[in-house]
This record gives C-alpha cells, structure tokens and sequence, in this order.
C-alpha cells in the first residue's frame, strides 16, 4: 500500500497548522490510507519525519503558508498547496498524492532538477516570506511584550532604577528580546527566499534597519533585499566544483550582506526611517475619529477572512508598531480577531433553532478558541454558510476594533486573548477593552440570528 506524508505549517503555527493535520488524519483514515504528518507550528516541530520515512513515501503532501525545509522531499512527489486548502479538501488532497507518478531511482538526478526548479517558482511568492518572516519574530514580541508588562507591575517608572527586579525585566524584555524582533524578521525572510546563504545578510540587514531606525518597515524591505540578493548570487556565480563549497558559508554570506548593509545605509534606511516617523507621529497623534476609523478598517480585516492574507495583513501592521511604543491598533487587532468565534458561540445560544446539533457542539470548540485569539475557530461555520456568516462577523468586529481604539485601549502583548488581561499593565483601559470585545461579540451574535434560516428551512 502507497505511504503518503503530510506536512502541515501556518504563520502563527496555532490554529491552522493542526486543523489542517486533522483533517487529513481524518480523510486519510476514512480512505484506508497510510498517512504521517508533521506539524510545525508555534510549539516547535511534531512527528518529524526520518530520512527513512521520507525515502519510502510514494508522496508528500505540503501545505503549508511558511518554510518547512522542503529541500527534504527532492526527488519526491510533492503536493503543494496553502494550508486552509488542507482543511477544506483533505480528501482530494490524498487522491492527488496517490496519483502521482512514484520516482524511480534511475531518474532521481532529474527529480531532484525538477523539484529545485518548484521550489524556486513556489517561493517568489513575497506573502509567503513575510509570513516566514512573522512566524520567527512572533515569540519574541509576545515574550518582549508580556516581560515589559511584568516589570510595570512594581510601578510605571520602576525599570528606571537599577539593579531592581523591574530593570532586569525591561532589559530581556525590551532591550533584548525586542531589540531582536527586526532582525529576525529579516532574517527569515531571506532565510525563506534563499534558504541558509540569506540569513546572515537578512539578519544583518535588519539590524542595521533597527539601528538606523527605519524599524520593521525597513526590517522587512532589508529582508526581501538581502533573500533575493543571496538568491541571485547562489544562482550566477560559478565555481570549480571542489571550490563550490565556499559559496554558501564565504562568498554569498559576504557579498550579500555587503551589498544590502550598503544599500541600507546609504540609499534605503534614512527615507524608510522618514516614514516609520512619520506613521509613528499619525498614529500617536490621531484624533478620535480618525482612530475609530482606523479601528473599523483592522476590524473588518481581522474578521474578512479568518487567519488568511487579509487577516496576517492587519496583524502584521499592528505587531510592527510594537517596537514604536504604538499599542493601540495591537489592541484592536487582537479584540476583533476574537469576535468572530465568540460571536458564533453566542448566536448557537440565543437562536438555537438556527443551528444543527453539530453546529452547536462546534460553538462551543469556537468559544475556547475566540477567547484564545483563534480567529479560525470561525471558519467551519463561514464555509458553511459563507454569505450570512462573513458580513456578520466582519460587521462584529468592525465595531469591536472602532470600539476599542475610542476607548484608547492598548495591548503589549499580541498574543494569547483574555489570558493576557488579568496581566497588570499588559492592556490599557482592560474594562473598556473587554466592554468592546463583548459588544462586538452581540452584535455578530444579532445579525447571525437575524440572518441565518432556521434549520428545518435550510434542510428542506
């Protein structure tokens, strides 16, 4: 019988890596089919793979939206897909791995060409490297963040007195783990663009962004500078082949970190540090309407599509201002990306003859998951009924992010949802904020019982 393998990874790595490994656990064992997979989300890498495991595979399933080492698989047929398509269609996900043509050892060489030459049309995607990128400096900012909280608790101007408890906790959190968070959000970029030959010259360039202060605006453009400039130089410049050993670990790190800190310092960084200037001064300085208007758009984005482009594009701006001392869209970010779920829940209560016993027993799952900041908890019921459930949980945390920034709450943290309240000083205003999350919560609970049929409609 035909072995697949499966690898699963999302940018956060929380949420939909293991939906996605789920749903093909479940599919594969409705099939019969004999199926590993490896997760690689927030808390490291699961059920790796051996070397012997992936030689006997027939084909490897990758759907993934970040790096997974997929140099791996070469010589293997490999299904590359984003990985909310995992969660939607397991199933002809594995019938399309078993359709695949098995390598034969004679034709490995040409395997191997073939699956490179995939490898490099498949990463000149750039939302797949930020997200590489996001997911490598997103346990920083959430460990920076939640440090720099606990050293408010013995007071707001505590850390200034040195030698204190309260200073240490500021300097790992904010002079060291967030001093990091640019780099390693360049870095990984290029790491993902250009595998090993980009991370030195990312990770230089982004702290020579740090430094000059074009923050993580110029820490991602470092980052796509330095990947595509390693790439460039691994794919042009040729060696003797006993010299081509030099390439990876000498001339592509050296060249290319060259070439982008020069770029950074001379052509880049001072026009990036202009900008991040000045959307750091709108920012701080917005006045109450245009604030509830900022509020309303990363709202709306956070809920448009559960965890998908639109929703890591709202996070990542918001996870970016943190090194700019700017809390408040981080705040609405996280209120409005946990609406949507506790808005379901809520409506499964409130207008029970509009939702199937699964359904109700799926609000429940989705009320662990929204007060955890999982927007995709949300998501089995918008695939369901996509054109009821989207424009009411987008219109739900529309209000609760305009909500939250009226209120002027902040969030240091940009992770972890209503564990991260009871923090001292990790969220500003916490009554508020907690007001807004609740009120968005009833109004996608409202329109959901407004909108959605009742189940014996539905079904007849």
């Amino acid at each position: 019988m035909k072995k697949l393998l499966a690898v699963t990874a999302c940018p956060t790595g929380v949420a939909h890596t293991y939906m996605a490994a789920e749903s093909l656990i479940k599919a594969a064992k409705e099939k019969d089919i004999p199926l590993k997979v490896e997760t690689r989300g927030a808390v490291g890498v699961e059920n790796e793979f051996t070397e012997q495991e992936i030689a006997e595979a027939h084909a490897i399933i990758v759907a993934a939206d970040t790096d997974v080492l997929e140099s791996r698989f070469a010589g293997k047929p490999v299904v590359k897909v984003p990985v909310a398509q995992a969660i939607k269609n397991p199933a002809g996900l594995l019938d399309e791995a078993l359709s695949r043509q098995a390598s034969a050892p004679g034709d490995f060489a040409q395997q191997v060409e073939q699956s490179k030459a995939q490898r490099s049309s498949s990463r000149s995607g750039p939302y797949k490297h930020l997200m590489t990128g996001v997911s490598h400096m997103l346990p920083l900012v959430v460990a920076g963040g939640l440090l720099i909280a606990l050293s408010f608790v013995f007071g707001i101007e505590a850390f200034k007195e040195e030698g204190t408890l309260a200073a240490a906790l500021m300097q790992i959190g904010g002079g060291s783990a967030f001093a990091l968070m640019v780099p390693i959000l360049a870095g990984f970029i290029a790491f993902s663009i250009a595998e090993k030959p980009g991370l030195a010259p990312g990770l230089i360039g982004g702290m020579l962004a740090s430094s000059i202060g074009a923050g993580f605006l110029g820490g991602i453009l470092a980052g796509f500078l330095a990947g595509y400039t390693a790439f460039a130089l691994k794919k042009y410049i040729k060696l003797p082949r006993n010299l081509e050993g030099l390439k990876p670990i000498l001339l592509i790190p050296l060249l290319a970190s060259a070439i982008t800190g020069l770029l950074m310092i001379y052509v880049i960084g001072e026009p990036v540090k202009g900008i991040m200037d000045g959307l750091t001064s709108w920012l701080t300085g917005l006045g109450t309407t245009n604030a509830i208007l900022l509020g309303l758009l990363l709202g709306a984005m956070m809920a448009f599509d559960m965890g998908g482009p639109v929703n890591k594009a709202a996070y990542t701006f918001a996870v970016g201002l943190l090194a700019s001392d700017v809390y408040g869209p981080m705040a609405a970010v996280m209120a409005a990306g946990m609406t949507p779920p506790l808005g379901l829940w809520l409506a499964t209560l409130i207008a029970k003859n509009k939702f199937t016993k699964e359904e109700k027993d799926a609000g429940k799952a989705a009320s662990v998951l929204g007060i955890s900041f999982i927007t995709e908890g949300a998501i089995p019921f918008a695939a369901g009924d996509p054109f009821r459930v989207i424009p009411s949980i987008i219109a739900g945390s529309s209000v609760t992010g305009a909500l939250s920034m009226a209120f002027g709450a902040t969030l240091r943290a940009p992770h972890g949802g209503i564990f991260v309240l009871p923090i001292p000083n990790a969220v500003g205003h916490v009554a508020l904020y907690a007001l807004a999350i609740i009120i968005g919560t009833v109004v996608t609970a409202i329109l959901l019982s407004l909108l959605k049929k009742p189940v014996e409609q539905r079904l007849s």
